[in-house]
């Protein structure tokens, strides 16, 4: 008894000394937002199908309740570890910098002060990647987007979104942000898979430059990469390797490998999971006796209002629409992030 009552008493000492801040904590998420458009219409893209005259009547009260529901997901990312939710939120699948102004000015974001990096894209549906961010923990110091050459033969369209490239400060730590949204299964896996790979070679060929400019620089490579972790274009092109203890500095390591194996995803297609939303980092993040961030744990927030209850996608993360008619959801993925931890002076 006296055994077991000095553990318990171990815990909650370990308990009180996080809670008292010994460790500072940033999370880095990501989240495909399903088709974030607003109403008006943009000839230089195919945004038809989300007007106000389309079969889905997409109108001003379905964006406006899409943007609360959305609102509602991000506000509570993460504040079980830092009240203040999300330090970084790579997005995709939005229309504009319209929607992202719109979705950060909402009463549940509104207080904290969000900022974000967004560029056009050439994708022919008029969708790009975006990242949010709290500057009370991160500080962009260059952005640039990297333009991603889709193979003939593989997709319809000759390009895709491009990859979105951030350099900035997390609290101190300089590190490298890649937001990515590759090309879709659409047209059958196989034959789209040498898009996806072309994709993950842009992404790959700049994180070397930087890692050759730098051998110490900290690398996050987030989205929606329409591939799993044990996919070509992942583990293949990108490198990115599911032990930790494989990985060297200037490799990548991939948290939601084991995850991927036990059956756990953040989007279901025919009643099988897929885990297409990753958030992967270099190995610079994952020795903890440093100085900066290092990486602590990921986590698919997938909390039960976010699960469909009724249907044929029961289950299923509560997506926007019911095919044309609108299913008062949020996206058909889940959102995911990581924990990072700092020691604190």
């Amino acid at each position: 008894m006296k055994k077991i009552l000095f553990f318990v008493f171990i815990l909650v000492i370990s308990s009180n000394a996080y809670s008292q801040n010994k460790y500072k904590v940033s999370l880095i998420g990501f989240y495909n937002l399903e088709n974030l458009y607003d109403t008006v219409n943009n000839t230089m893209v195919d945004d038809e199908e989300f007007l106000p005259n389309s079969e889905r009547r997409y109108n001003g009260r379905i964006y406006k309740d899409k943007l609360e529901r959305l609102s509602n997901v991000i506000s509570q990312m993460g504040t079980e570890l830092n009240p203040d939710g999300l330090a970084i939120l790579g997005v995709a699948e939005i229309e504009n910098d319209t929607v992202l102004t719109d979705l950060i000015h909402m009463p549940l974001l509104k207080e904290r002060n969000l900022k974000f990096v967004h560029y056009n894209s050439p994708d022919k549906r008029g969708v790009d990647v975006g990242m949010l961010y709290n500057p009370k923990y991160f500080k962009p110091l260059f952005s640039d987007h990297l333009f991603v050459k889709i193979p003939g033969g593989s997709k319809d369209s000759w390009a895709t979104r491009d990859i979105l490239y951030v350099k900035g400060l997390l609290d101190g730590d300089t590190i490298n942000v890649y937001v990515n949204h590759w090309p879709s299964r659409s047209g059958g896996e196989e034959r789209s898979m040498p898009a996806r790979a072309a994709a993950a070679r842009v992404a790959k060929l700049h994180i070397d430059s930087v890692m050759h400019s730098n051998p110490a620089s900290k690398i996050v490579l987030m989205g929606d990469l329409n591939d799993d972790p044990i996919s070509p274009s992942v583990a293949k092109v990108l490198g990115a390797k599911g032990n930790d203890k494989k990985v060297t500095a200037a490799e990548l390591f991939n948290p939601w490998y084991d995850m991927y194996k036990r059956g756990i995803g953040t989007l279901a297609y025919q009643d099988a999971w897929g885990l297409f939303d990753q958030v992967i980092v270099s190995g610079n993040w994952l020795p903890k006796e440093q100085a900066g961030y290092f990486y602590q744990k990921a986590v698919i927030f997938n909390k039960d209002f976010l699960v469909q209850k009724t249907g044929k996608f029961r289950g299923y993360s509560k997506r926007t629409w019911d095919g044309m008619t609108y299913n008062y959801g949020y996206s058909d993925h889940f959102p995911v992030y990581l924990m990072m931890l700092k020691k604190a002076n």
